[in-house]
């Protein structure tokens, strides 16, 4: 047996097996090595049920059974009920809204049941239990299965590995297979990639001692010191991935833009508010990069309606006033790309109003069709060109500011003097799509990536360690907190109430739904939720019958959804109802009401993006919260939102609550559940950045490191997924 010997000829496997393996993603021997448990059972002397007091948690070792499926009676949720019985009796269990755990569990499976034992008309049950099915009863120690393999036993526990599951495949299954890769000596073959230095440094376990210890752990410390050495492992990889780029990056001549403090505060002026102190901060870093000779690369992140086009704006003017090299005539160029054509013409009538005084050209192009400003028939406003003579002029440099969609990045936009990139909703775009950018000019050109996703500071670092990290954590003076409420069932038509008063005033409103279609009640799966199209039906029914209704989700064509938000920030629709589709989108200063229906099906982050889409003005703005779950999890995190001061706090608890993966994308980056652990460890992600950067400082091709510069060359390859 060797590390990249195939299951099937390391293992009898029938096919059933076979087939699972490969859905697992596991096909050779090392793979199988690799795939860590992802929690442990711990095996001990059964609690016997009958003596189990209501009110009391516990593990109970028994069988299930009279599983069934339905719905509840008052509220129609989907559930899922079964009987749990031990040596000493039997208790009903009943999962809420889980009906697919049913489905999982067969007839008389043994189980290990997880929970808190309640009552209600005198009937005891246990309400959204854990359940796992297990491999055989632990009626004691000694005799337990894995007492039976004569391995080393703690008096009164053992930690029992569960792993990923696939039909076919048991924990059970996995955990004798990797004891016979421990058997076969197979641990001696393996290079440990992390320098032993760094290893003495943080106290971390060898790769040998840590895959002991992550399948076999004797105690609990034992599995959670080497989980903690794999995940300092994933994020070390990926910044020296992001360090090796940002060192490449650095070894270019960049433009040098001279910006004089008062030709800033001369252009400030122009804005019809003041700048925050967070807006100057982040264009004085900016404008401090700019004179340094190599290219920046930075990343601004702002709450929505935090001001981040205006530093944009601030910091672009120095690029379009200064001439190229060399020259006493002509100007640098900026490229400005939006994730949407419709974002896209937003920015392009803002940048015209920034710089109408300006005697320079500036142009938009998106895939419907391109314009430019100012035109020889309207000199206050922009007309349509031919894509041939934008291109044209693009090249020779007449066009100072393009703004536009992935349209910039094809190859038949080529700039002559581009040197500085703004790129809006930063992670819209894969870091290939940046780079293509980045490529268009040389010197290379100066690169700005905004974001109003809040990102907690541990996943700023180790996705962007190769961006310099700004915060606006200001919003514009004068600008008024959402008023924020939770509204209970009770009080929805009172909230309705209040948004018509909102409505007869001349203002608009927002109706966010968690999905597209009504659910078929018939299916187990169903997710019972809010729909778009049945709430705009029901709300020109029941409540607002006087006012305008449309719809927007994911489903509908390009052109539709930004035809439909073009009539409604210009006043044609007064109440749009949405999926979360909006999140990202164009600038309605009139609409200052949102209603969040079915809130429990969101994370704080993206409900709190939600919410930015009515902070577009100075106006008294509303958010109301409907939930559907009244449980204590739901209304504290909700609370969140009320309580909280901005995004990054909430990103910050979102990231505790829900893990990386609900955060922009995170789990597009093929990180490990082990590698999300390392993201809420701030001082984790910060000692594996540092090391990265000394070691590629030191040594950028790894020559004294093979076997790290292998495996962080797979990392590379598979890292950046667009």
């Amino acid at each position: 047996m060797e590390l990249e010997t195939p299951l099937e000829k390391a293992f009898r496997l029938n096919d059933a097996q076979k087939k699972a393996f490969n859905s697992l993603g596991l096909l050779n021997v090392k793979d199988l090595l690799f795939h860590f448990p992802t929690r442990y059972n711990q095996f001990v002397e059964s609690a016997p049920l009958l003596s189990s007091e209501v009110g009391s948690t516990g593990t109970w070792y028994g069988k299930v059974s009279n599983l069934k499926l339905g719905k509840s009676f008052r509220k129609r949720i989907a559930m899922a009920e079964g009987r749990f019985t031990d040596t000493t009796g039997s208790i009903k269990l009943i999962w809420f809204n889980q009906p697919y755990l049913a489905k999982m569990l067969h007839e008389n499976a043994l189980v290990a049941v997880s929970g808190k034992i309640v009552t209600k008309n005198e009937e005891r049950y246990i309400a959204n239990p854990e359940i796992e099915i297990i491999p055989e009863l632990p009626e004691n120690i000694k005799d337990s299965l894995f007492g039976q393999m004569g391995l080393e036993k703690s008096n009164d526990l053992f930690y029992y590995p569960i792993y990923r599951e696939s039909r076919g495949i048991t924990s059970k299954f996995i955990y004798y297979a990797i004891q016979k890769i421990f058997k076969a000596g197979l641990l001696e073959k393996i290079s440990d990639p992390i320098p032993s230095l760094i290893l003495e440094k943080y106290h971390l376990p060898t790769l040998k001692t840590a895959l002991i210890w992550i399948h076999n752990p004797k105690k609990s410390d034992d599995s959670l010191v080497a989980r903690k050495r794999f995940a300092f492992e994933e994020v070390f990889l990926i910044q020296l991935t992001l360090q090796k780029e940002r060192l490449e990056h650095q070894k270019h001549q960049g433009f040098i833009i001279e910006a004089p403090r008062e030709k800033t505060d001369n252009f400030l002026k122009r804005f019809p508010f003041e700048a925050t102190t967070a807006q100057k901060k982040a264009i004085a870093s900016i404008l401090s990069d700019f004179k340094k000779g190599r290219p920046m690369s930075r990343l601004l992140e702002g709450d929505v309606g935090s001001g981040k086009t205006a530093v944009a704006a601030t910091s672009a003017y120095f690029a379009i006033t200064t001439a190229p090299r060399g020259q006493n005539f002509g100007t640098l160029q900026v490229a400005y790309m939006a994730p949407t054509e419709i974002l896209a013409t937003q920015h392009f009538e803002s940048f015209i109003q920034y710089f109408k005084h300006l005697p320079i050209q500036i142009a938009l192009i998106t895939g419907s069709g391109c314009r430019k400003f100012p035109s020889k028939i309207n000199p206050s406003g922009s007309t349509p060109i031919s894509r041939p003579q934008l291109l044209k002029w693009v090249q020779n440099g007449e066009i100072a500011v393009l703004i536009g969609t992935h349209a910039l990045i094809q190859k038949s936009v080529k700039f002559k003097n581009l040197a500085y990139i703004i790129i809006d909703e930063q992670h819209r775009f894969g870091t290939k799509q940046r780079q293509k950018l980045s490529r268009k000019s040389n010197p290379v050109p100066h690169l700005l990536s905004m974001t109003a996703t809040p990102i907690p500071r541990t996943l700023a670092l180790t996705i962007y360690g190769d961006l310099d990290l700004t915060l606006l954590d200001e919003m514009p003076h004068g600008r008024k907190p959402i008023i924020t409420e939770i509204i209970p069932p009770t009080k929805r038509l009172e909230t309705y109430e209040k948004i018509r008063t909102e409505l007869k005033s001349g203002r608009q409103a927002y109706v966010i739904c968690p999905r597209i279609n009504e659910p078929d009640p018939e299916k187990e799966m169903a997710v019972i939720a809010k729909s778009v199209e049945a709430e705009a039906i029901r709300l020109k029914r029941e409540i607002f019958p006087e006012y305008s209704i449309g719809i927007l989700h994911s489903k509908m064509k390009p052109k539709e959804k930004d035809d439909l938000m073009l009539n409604f920030k210009n006043k044609k629709i007064d109440i749009l109802v949405a999926t979360s589709v909006v999140e990202v989108g164009v600038n309605v200063p009139n609409a200052t009401v949102i209603i969040i229906e079915g809130a429990e099906r969101f994370g704080l982050s993206q409900l709190h993006q939600l919410r930015g889409r009515v902070i577009r003005s100075n106006d008294q703005a509303y958010c109301y919260i409907f939930s559907e779950s009244s449980g204590a999890k739901t209304t504290d995190r909700l609370k969140a939102l009320v309580t909280a001061k901005n995004g990054f706090e909430l990103a910050e608890r979102d990231l505790q609550l829900r893990g990386a993966g609900e955060l922009v994308g995170f789990k597009q980056w093929g990180v490990t559940d082990i590698g999300m652990e390392a993201i809420k460890n701030l001082k984790m992600v910060e000692a594996a950045r540092l090391e990265a950067a000394r070691l590629i400082a030191e040594d950028p091709e790894l020559k004294a490191y093979p076997s790290l510069r292998a495996i962080r060359e797979i990392r590379a390859a598979a890292l950046h997924l667009e």
